[in-house]
Protein backbone atom coordinates (compact mmCIF):
# COMPACT_ATOMS: atom_id res chain seq x y z
CA UNK A 1 0.00 0.00 0.00
CA UNK A 2 2.87 2.37 0.85
CA UNK A 3 4.41 1.68 -2.54
CA UNK A 4 1.13 2.38 -4.34
CA UNK A 5 0.66 5.57 -2.33
CA UNK A 6 4.19 6.64 -3.24
CA UNK A 7 3.51 6.08 -6.96
CA UNK A 8 0.22 8.02 -6.85
CA UNK A 9 1.90 10.79 -4.85
CA UNK A 10 4.63 11.05 -7.49
CA UNK A 11 2.03 11.26 -10.29
CA UNK A 12 0.14 13.94 -8.34
CA UNK A 13 3.30 16.00 -7.85
CA UNK A 14 4.03 15.77 -11.58
CA UNK A 15 0.47 16.69 -12.63
CA UNK A 16 0.39 19.68 -10.28
CA UNK A 17 3.93 20.73 -11.16
CA UNK A 18 5.21 23.63 -13.21
CA UNK A 19 3.46 22.63 -16.50
CA UNK A 20 0.01 22.67 -14.84
CA UNK A 21 0.72 25.98 -13.10
CA UNK A 22 1.82 27.49 -16.42
CA UNK A 23 -1.24 26.08 -18.20
CA UNK A 24 -3.69 27.37 -15.57
CA UNK A 25 -2.12 30.77 -15.04
CA UNK A 26 -1.52 31.14 -18.78
CA UNK A 27 -5.20 30.47 -19.46
CA UNK A 28 -6.20 33.00 -16.77
CA UNK A 29 -4.02 35.72 -18.32
CA UNK A 30 -4.96 34.87 -21.92
CA UNK A 31 -8.70 35.02 -21.21
CA UNK A 32 -8.29 38.19 -19.15
CA UNK A 33 -6.71 39.97 -22.14
CA UNK A 34 -8.93 38.30 -24.76
CA UNK A 35 -12.12 39.29 -22.91
CA UNK A 36 -10.95 42.84 -22.17
CA UNK A 37 -10.55 42.38 -18.43
CA UNK A 38 -13.95 41.09 -17.28
CA UNK A 39 -12.68 41.67 -13.72
CA UNK A 40 -13.78 45.31 -14.07
CA UNK A 41 -17.39 44.07 -14.11
CA UNK A 42 -17.10 42.33 -10.75
CA UNK A 43 -19.54 44.67 -8.97
CA UNK A 44 -22.06 44.13 -11.76
CA UNK A 45 -21.52 40.39 -11.26
CA UNK A 46 -22.18 40.66 -7.51
CA UNK A 47 -25.36 42.67 -8.19
CA UNK A 48 -26.62 40.09 -10.69
CA UNK A 49 -25.94 37.23 -8.26
CA UNK A 50 -28.70 38.41 -5.91
CA UNK A 51 -31.21 39.19 -8.66
CA UNK A 52 -33.82 36.83 -10.09
CA UNK A 53 -34.25 36.36 -13.82
CA UNK A 54 -38.02 35.86 -13.85
CA UNK A 55 -39.30 33.71 -16.65
CA UNK A 56 -35.84 32.41 -17.55
CA UNK A 57 -35.09 28.76 -18.26
CA UNK A 58 -33.33 26.78 -15.55
CA UNK A 59 -33.79 24.79 -12.36
CA UNK A 60 -32.31 27.03 -9.64
CA UNK A 61 -31.77 30.75 -9.17
CA UNK A 62 -28.50 32.37 -10.15
CA UNK A 63 -27.73 32.85 -6.46
CA UNK A 64 -28.56 29.20 -5.76
CA UNK A 65 -26.14 28.07 -8.48
CA UNK A 66 -23.46 30.43 -7.15
CA UNK A 67 -24.00 29.30 -3.55
CA UNK A 68 -23.71 25.64 -4.56
CA UNK A 69 -20.50 26.34 -6.48
CA UNK A 70 -19.11 28.32 -3.53
CA UNK A 71 -20.09 25.52 -1.18
CA UNK A 72 -17.88 23.16 -3.18
CA UNK A 73 -15.09 25.70 -3.66
CA UNK A 74 -14.77 27.28 -0.21
CA UNK A 75 -13.14 24.54 1.79
CA UNK A 76 -10.16 23.63 3.88
CA UNK A 77 -7.91 24.93 1.09
CA UNK A 78 -8.96 28.46 1.98
CA UNK A 79 -7.62 28.01 5.51
CA UNK A 80 -5.05 25.21 5.62
CA UNK A 81 -4.02 25.72 1.98
CA UNK A 82 -3.03 29.36 2.51
CA UNK A 83 -1.06 28.47 5.64
CA UNK A 84 0.71 25.70 3.72
CA UNK A 85 1.67 28.21 1.02
CA UNK A 86 3.11 30.53 3.68
CA UNK A 87 4.99 27.74 5.46
CA UNK A 88 6.57 26.50 2.20
CA UNK A 89 6.92 29.70 0.20
CA UNK A 90 7.05 32.46 2.80
CA UNK A 91 4.71 35.43 3.30
CA UNK A 92 5.09 36.48 -0.35
CA UNK A 93 3.06 33.43 -1.35
CA UNK A 94 -0.07 35.24 -0.09
CA UNK A 95 0.23 37.89 -2.83
CA UNK A 96 0.74 35.28 -5.56
CA UNK A 97 -2.26 33.35 -4.22
CA UNK A 98 -4.33 36.53 -4.37
CA UNK A 99 -3.22 37.27 -7.94
CA UNK A 100 -4.46 33.86 -9.10
CA UNK A 101 -7.88 34.89 -7.83
CA UNK A 102 -7.80 38.21 -9.67
CA UNK A 103 -6.86 36.64 -13.00
CA UNK A 104 -8.92 33.49 -12.34
CA UNK A 105 -12.10 35.60 -12.47
CA UNK A 106 -11.78 35.62 -16.27
CA UNK A 107 -11.51 31.83 -16.46
CA UNK A 108 -14.46 31.28 -14.14
CA UNK A 109 -16.43 33.73 -16.33
CA UNK A 110 -15.57 31.77 -19.48
CA UNK A 111 -16.52 28.45 -17.85
CA UNK A 112 -19.92 29.78 -16.81
CA UNK A 113 -20.59 31.15 -20.28
CA UNK A 114 -19.87 27.85 -22.03
CA UNK A 115 -21.98 26.00 -19.44
CA UNK A 116 -25.08 27.97 -20.46
CA UNK A 117 -24.19 28.05 -24.15
CA UNK A 118 -23.98 24.27 -24.48
CA UNK A 119 -26.41 23.07 -21.80
CA UNK A 120 -29.22 20.72 -22.79
CA UNK A 121 -32.72 20.02 -21.53
CA UNK A 122 -33.47 16.47 -20.37
CA UNK A 123 -36.66 14.52 -21.02
CA UNK A 124 -37.76 15.50 -17.51
CA UNK A 125 -37.33 19.20 -18.40
CA UNK A 126 -34.15 19.69 -16.32
CA UNK A 127 -31.17 21.73 -17.49
CA UNK A 128 -27.78 19.98 -17.43
CA UNK A 129 -24.41 21.07 -18.74
CA UNK A 130 -20.75 21.53 -17.98
CA UNK A 131 -17.41 20.96 -19.71
CA UNK A 132 -18.44 17.50 -20.96
CA UNK A 133 -21.23 19.10 -23.02
CA UNK A 134 -18.95 21.88 -24.28
CA UNK A 135 -16.37 19.28 -25.29
CA UNK A 136 -18.97 17.13 -27.06
CA UNK A 137 -21.14 19.80 -28.72
CA UNK A 138 -18.61 22.60 -29.12
CA UNK A 139 -15.57 20.60 -30.21
CA UNK A 140 -17.03 17.22 -31.17
CA UNK A 141 -14.72 15.47 -28.69
CA UNK A 142 -17.04 12.86 -27.22
CA UNK A 143 -14.12 10.77 -25.98
CA UNK A 144 -12.62 13.73 -24.13
CA UNK A 145 -16.03 14.55 -22.64
CA UNK A 146 -16.30 10.98 -21.34
CA UNK A 147 -12.84 11.21 -19.77
CA UNK A 148 -13.73 14.48 -18.05
CA UNK A 149 -16.93 12.95 -16.65
CA UNK A 150 -15.03 9.88 -15.39
CA UNK A 151 -12.41 12.05 -13.66
CA UNK A 152 -15.13 14.21 -12.11
CA UNK A 153 -17.09 11.23 -10.79
CA UNK A 154 -13.97 9.75 -9.18
CA UNK A 155 -12.88 13.12 -7.78
CA UNK A 156 -16.30 13.62 -6.17
CA UNK A 157 -15.65 10.63 -3.90
CA UNK A 158 -12.16 11.92 -3.08
CA UNK A 159 -11.66 15.63 -2.61
CA UNK A 160 -15.41 16.26 -2.50
CA UNK A 161 -16.41 13.53 -0.06
CA UNK A 162 -14.13 11.23 1.93
CA UNK A 163 -11.30 13.68 2.64
CA UNK A 164 -13.81 16.33 3.75
CA UNK A 165 -15.66 13.88 6.01
CA UNK A 166 -12.31 12.82 7.45
CA UNK A 167 -11.42 16.45 8.13
CA UNK A 168 -14.72 16.97 9.98
CA UNK A 169 -14.26 13.80 12.06
CA UNK A 170 -10.66 14.74 12.90
CA UNK A 171 -11.61 18.26 13.99
CA UNK A 172 -14.57 16.99 16.04
CA UNK A 173 -12.34 14.44 17.78
CA UNK A 174 -9.43 16.81 18.51
CA UNK A 175 -11.62 19.75 19.57
CA UNK A 176 -14.57 18.06 21.26
CA UNK A 177 -13.42 14.40 21.84
CA UNK A 178 -16.22 13.03 19.62
CA UNK A 179 -15.55 9.52 18.28
CA UNK A 180 -15.09 9.46 14.49
CA UNK A 181 -17.84 6.85 13.99
CA UNK A 182 -20.35 9.14 15.73
CA UNK A 183 -19.26 12.03 13.51
CA UNK A 184 -19.61 9.73 10.51
CA UNK A 185 -23.21 8.82 11.38
CA UNK A 186 -24.16 12.48 11.93
CA UNK A 187 -22.52 13.64 8.68
CA UNK A 188 -24.19 10.77 6.81
CA UNK A 189 -27.59 11.78 8.13
CA UNK A 190 -27.13 15.46 7.30
CA UNK A 191 -25.76 14.68 3.83
CA UNK A 192 -28.62 12.30 3.04
CA UNK A 193 -31.21 14.83 4.23
CA UNK A 194 -29.88 17.35 1.70
CA UNK A 195 -28.70 15.51 -1.41
CA UNK A 196 -31.62 13.08 -1.72
CA UNK A 197 -33.75 16.09 -2.60
CA UNK A 198 -31.70 16.87 -5.71
CA UNK A 199 -30.25 20.15 -6.96
CA UNK A 200 -33.05 22.33 -5.60
CA UNK A 201 -32.53 20.95 -2.10
CA UNK A 202 -28.75 21.34 -2.36
CA UNK A 203 -29.06 24.90 -3.69
CA UNK A 204 -31.57 25.83 -0.99
CA UNK A 205 -29.36 24.58 1.86
CA UNK A 206 -26.20 26.05 0.33
CA UNK A 207 -28.02 29.34 -0.21
CA UNK A 208 -28.58 29.51 3.56
CA UNK A 209 -25.31 27.91 4.74
CA UNK A 210 -22.72 29.60 2.51
CA UNK A 211 -23.55 33.27 3.27
CA UNK A 212 -23.73 32.50 7.00
CA UNK A 213 -20.47 30.57 7.21
CA UNK A 214 -18.61 32.98 4.93
CA UNK A 215 -19.78 36.10 6.80
CA UNK A 216 -19.03 34.49 10.17
CA UNK A 217 -15.51 33.62 9.03
CA UNK A 218 -14.89 37.01 7.38
CA UNK A 219 -16.04 38.98 10.43
CA UNK A 220 -13.98 36.70 12.65
CA UNK A 221 -10.88 37.37 10.53
CA UNK A 222 -11.57 41.11 10.62
CA UNK A 223 -11.76 40.94 14.42
CA UNK A 224 -8.44 39.07 14.58
CA UNK A 225 -6.87 41.67 12.28
CA UNK A 226 -8.21 44.37 14.60
CA UNK A 227 -6.53 42.63 17.56
CA UNK A 228 -3.34 42.43 15.46
CA UNK A 229 -3.82 45.96 14.03
CA UNK A 230 -0.32 47.05 15.11
CA UNK A 231 1.13 44.43 12.78
CA UNK A 232 -1.34 44.85 9.91
CA UNK A 233 0.67 47.39 7.87
CA UNK A 234 3.96 45.52 8.48
CA UNK A 235 2.20 42.33 7.32
CA UNK A 236 1.16 44.06 4.08
CA UNK A 237 4.70 45.25 3.53
CA UNK A 238 6.23 41.84 4.21
CA UNK A 239 3.79 40.09 1.86
CA UNK A 240 4.42 42.51 -1.02
CA UNK A 241 8.19 42.67 -0.46
CA UNK A 242 8.71 38.92 -0.16
CA UNK A 243 6.63 38.25 -3.27
CA UNK A 244 9.30 39.91 -5.41
CA UNK A 245 12.44 39.77 -3.23
CA UNK A 246 14.23 36.86 -1.53
CA UNK A 247 13.33 36.66 2.18
CA UNK A 248 15.73 35.59 4.89
CA UNK A 249 14.63 33.35 7.70
CA UNK A 250 14.34 34.93 11.11
CA UNK A 251 11.94 36.83 13.32
CA UNK A 252 9.37 34.07 13.12
CA UNK A 253 9.20 34.11 9.30
CA UNK A 254 10.26 31.36 6.93
CA UNK A 255 13.06 32.14 4.52
CA UNK A 256 12.15 31.83 0.87
CA UNK A 257 13.03 32.73 -2.68
CA UNK A 258 10.86 34.57 -5.17
CA UNK A 259 10.42 31.30 -7.08
CA UNK A 260 9.29 29.45 -3.94
CA UNK A 261 6.81 32.20 -3.05
CA UNK A 262 5.40 32.23 -6.59
CA UNK A 263 5.27 28.45 -6.93
CA UNK A 264 3.44 27.70 -3.70
CA UNK A 265 1.27 30.80 -3.79
CA UNK A 266 0.13 30.11 -7.35
CA UNK A 267 -0.41 26.40 -6.72
CA UNK A 268 -2.51 26.94 -3.57
CA UNK A 269 -4.47 29.76 -5.15
CA UNK A 270 -5.23 27.78 -8.29
CA UNK A 271 -6.25 24.75 -6.22
CA UNK A 272 -8.39 26.83 -3.86
CA UNK A 273 -10.55 28.80 -6.31
CA UNK A 274 -10.97 25.91 -8.81
CA UNK A 275 -10.99 28.34 -11.74
CA UNK A 276 -10.16 26.17 -14.73
CA UNK A 277 -10.96 22.91 -12.95
CA UNK A 278 -14.32 22.60 -14.69
CA UNK A 279 -16.42 21.80 -11.62
CA UNK A 280 -18.40 25.02 -11.10
CA UNK A 281 -19.82 25.12 -14.67
CA UNK A 282 -21.75 21.91 -13.93
CA UNK A 283 -24.03 23.66 -11.46
CA UNK A 284 -23.92 26.97 -13.36
CA UNK A 285 -25.70 25.16 -16.22
CA UNK A 286 -28.76 24.67 -14.00
CA UNK A 287 -29.18 28.40 -13.30
CA UNK A 288 -32.19 30.45 -14.37
CA UNK A 289 -30.69 33.14 -16.60
CA UNK A 290 -31.65 35.25 -19.60
CA UNK A 291 -28.39 34.73 -21.46
CA UNK A 292 -24.98 33.07 -21.05
CA UNK A 293 -23.15 36.25 -20.08
CA UNK A 294 -25.35 37.02 -17.08
CA UNK A 295 -24.60 33.63 -15.51
CA UNK A 296 -20.95 33.91 -16.58
CA UNK A 297 -20.66 37.12 -14.57
CA UNK A 298 -22.39 35.54 -11.58
CA UNK A 299 -20.04 32.54 -11.74
CA UNK A 300 -17.00 34.82 -11.88
CA UNK A 301 -17.98 36.42 -8.58
CA UNK A 302 -17.36 33.05 -6.90
CA UNK A 303 -13.61 33.34 -7.50
CA UNK A 304 -13.71 36.89 -6.15
CA UNK A 305 -15.27 35.78 -2.85
CA UNK A 306 -13.19 32.61 -2.56
CA UNK A 307 -9.70 33.89 -3.25
CA UNK A 308 -9.69 37.67 -3.50
CA UNK A 309 -11.56 38.01 -0.19
CA UNK A 310 -11.40 34.86 1.98
CA UNK A 311 -7.91 33.63 1.06
CA UNK A 312 -6.53 37.17 1.34
CA UNK A 313 -8.02 37.63 4.82
CA UNK A 314 -6.67 34.25 5.93
CA UNK A 315 -3.21 35.18 4.64
CA UNK A 316 -3.24 38.51 6.49
CA UNK A 317 -4.37 36.80 9.72
CA UNK A 318 -1.56 34.25 9.48
CA UNK A 319 1.25 36.68 8.55
CA UNK A 320 0.18 39.33 11.11
CA UNK A 321 -0.03 36.62 13.80
CA UNK A 322 3.47 35.38 12.93
CA UNK A 323 4.78 38.94 13.30
CA UNK A 324 2.88 39.43 16.56
CA UNK A 325 3.91 36.07 18.03
CA UNK A 326 7.39 35.08 16.72
CA UNK A 327 7.25 31.82 18.70
CA UNK A 328 4.67 30.37 16.28
CA UNK A 329 5.82 27.20 14.50
CA UNK A 330 5.60 27.99 10.79
CA UNK A 331 7.10 24.76 9.44
CA UNK A 332 3.78 22.92 9.02
CA UNK A 333 0.71 24.43 7.36
CA UNK A 334 -1.93 22.85 9.60
CA UNK A 335 -0.01 23.63 12.79
CA UNK A 336 0.66 27.16 11.57
CA UNK A 337 -3.05 27.78 11.05
CA UNK A 338 -3.96 26.42 14.48
CA UNK A 339 -1.19 28.37 16.18
CA UNK A 340 -2.07 31.64 14.43
CA UNK A 341 -5.77 31.45 15.30
CA UNK A 342 -5.29 30.06 18.83
CA UNK A 343 -3.26 33.11 19.82
CA UNK A 344 -6.48 35.15 19.70
CA UNK A 345 -8.34 34.83 23.01
CA UNK A 346 -11.89 33.49 23.17
CA UNK A 347 -12.78 33.35 19.46
CA UNK A 348 -9.60 32.22 17.70
CA UNK A 349 -9.85 28.43 18.12
CA UNK A 350 -13.70 28.24 17.92
CA UNK A 351 -13.61 30.35 14.74
CA UNK A 352 -11.08 28.00 13.15
CA UNK A 353 -13.01 24.88 14.16
CA UNK A 354 -16.34 26.28 12.98
CA UNK A 355 -14.82 27.47 9.70
CA UNK A 356 -13.22 24.11 8.94
CA UNK A 357 -16.35 22.13 9.93
CA UNK A 358 -18.80 24.19 7.88
CA UNK A 359 -16.48 24.64 4.91
CA UNK A 360 -15.81 20.89 4.75
CA UNK A 361 -19.51 19.97 5.00
CA UNK A 362 -20.52 22.49 2.34
CA UNK A 363 -17.88 20.99 0.04
CA UNK A 364 -19.50 17.57 0.49
CA UNK A 365 -22.84 19.00 -0.63
CA UNK A 366 -21.51 20.90 -3.63
CA UNK A 367 -19.42 18.04 -4.98
CA UNK A 368 -22.29 15.59 -4.67
CA UNK A 369 -24.02 17.47 -7.48
CA UNK A 370 -20.89 17.56 -9.65
CA UNK A 371 -20.38 13.83 -9.35
CA UNK A 372 -24.07 13.07 -9.88
CA UNK A 373 -24.18 15.01 -13.16
CA UNK A 374 -20.98 13.34 -14.33
CA UNK A 375 -22.49 9.91 -13.66
CA UNK A 376 -25.74 10.94 -15.35
CA UNK A 377 -23.76 11.97 -18.44
CA UNK A 378 -21.99 8.61 -18.51
CA UNK A 379 -24.80 6.19 -17.56
CA UNK A 380 -28.09 8.08 -17.66
CA UNK A 381 -30.67 9.29 -15.15
CA UNK A 382 -31.32 5.81 -13.71
CA UNK A 383 -27.91 5.88 -11.98
CA UNK A 384 -28.69 9.09 -10.04
CA UNK A 385 -30.08 7.46 -6.91
CA UNK A 386 -27.49 4.64 -6.72
CA UNK A 387 -24.79 7.34 -6.95
CA UNK A 388 -26.38 9.30 -4.10
CA UNK A 389 -26.52 6.15 -1.97
CA UNK A 390 -22.85 5.31 -2.60
CA UNK A 391 -21.94 8.93 -1.95
CA UNK A 392 -23.64 8.86 1.47
CA UNK A 393 -21.92 5.58 2.40
CA UNK A 394 -18.57 7.04 1.33
CA UNK A 395 -19.08 9.89 3.81
CA UNK A 396 -19.09 7.39 6.69
CA UNK A 397 -16.08 5.51 5.32
CA UNK A 398 -14.18 8.76 4.99
CA UNK A 399 -14.93 9.65 8.61
CA UNK A 400 -13.20 6.57 10.02
CA UNK A 401 -10.53 5.69 7.42
CA UNK A 402 -6.91 6.68 6.81
CA UNK A 403 -7.08 8.65 3.59
CA UNK A 404 -3.56 9.62 2.57
CA UNK A 405 -3.79 7.56 -0.63
CA UNK A 406 -7.26 9.05 -1.32
CA UNK A 407 -5.86 12.58 -0.98
CA UNK A 408 -3.18 11.86 -3.56
CA UNK A 409 -5.63 10.12 -5.92
CA UNK A 410 -8.06 13.05 -5.62
CA UNK A 411 -5.30 15.49 -6.51
CA UNK A 412 -4.58 13.45 -9.64
CA UNK A 413 -8.25 13.40 -10.66
CA UNK A 414 -8.56 17.17 -10.20
CA UNK A 415 -5.56 17.77 -12.44
CA UNK A 416 -6.95 15.39 -15.07
CA UNK A 417 -10.27 17.29 -14.92
CA UNK A 418 -8.52 20.58 -15.56
CA UNK A 419 -6.68 19.53 -18.73
CA UNK A 420 -9.72 18.86 -21.00
CA UNK A 421 -11.61 21.80 -19.48
CA UNK A 422 -8.76 24.22 -20.19
CA UNK A 423 -8.48 22.89 -23.74
CA UNK A 424 -12.19 23.59 -24.30
CA UNK A 425 -11.78 27.15 -22.96
CA UNK A 426 -8.79 27.87 -25.20
CA UNK A 427 -10.20 26.26 -28.36
CA UNK A 428 -13.66 27.78 -27.87
CA UNK A 429 -12.39 31.24 -26.97
CA UNK A 430 -13.92 32.56 -30.20
CA UNK A 431 -17.38 31.48 -29.03
CA UNK A 432 -16.76 33.10 -25.64
CA UNK A 433 -15.70 36.37 -27.28
CA UNK A 434 -18.71 36.31 -29.64
CA UNK A 435 -21.20 35.89 -26.78
CA UNK A 436 -19.39 38.49 -24.68
CA UNK A 437 -19.50 40.98 -27.54
CA UNK A 438 -23.21 40.31 -28.11
CA UNK A 439 -24.37 40.81 -24.53
CA UNK A 440 -21.64 42.55 -22.50
CA UNK A 441 -19.65 44.82 -24.77
CA UNK A 442 -22.84 46.09 -26.45
CA UNK A 443 -24.52 46.56 -23.05
CA UNK A 444 -27.34 44.04 -23.68
CA UNK A 445 -27.25 42.12 -20.39
CA UNK A 446 -31.06 42.25 -20.14
CA UNK A 447 -31.52 40.69 -23.58
CA UNK A 448 -32.95 37.18 -23.73
CA UNK A 449 -30.93 34.38 -25.28
CA UNK A 450 -31.41 33.91 -29.04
Amino acid sequence: MDTLNGIISGISSFLWGLPMIIMLLGTHIFLTIRLRFPQRKIFTAIKLSVMRDKGSSGDVSQFGALATALAATIGTGNIIGVATAVSLGGPGAVLWCWLTGVFGIATKYAEGLLAIKYRVRTKEGKMIGGPMYALESGLGWKWMAVLFAVFTAIASFGIGNTVQANAIATIAHSSYSIDPWISGIVICGLTAAVILGGVKSIARVCGMLVPFMALFYVFGCIYILYVNHTYLIPAFKVIVHDAFSPAAAGGGLVGSTVMMAARYGLARGLFSNESGLGSAPIVAAAAKTKNPVRQALVSSSGTFWDTVVICALTGLVIVSSILAYPDIDFKDGARLTHAAFSKIPYIGSPLLSFGLLTFAFSTILGWSYYGEKAVEYLKGKRWTYPYRLFYIIAVFIGSIANLQIVWNLADCMNALMAIPNLLSLLLLNGVIVHETRKYLWRDRLDRDMD
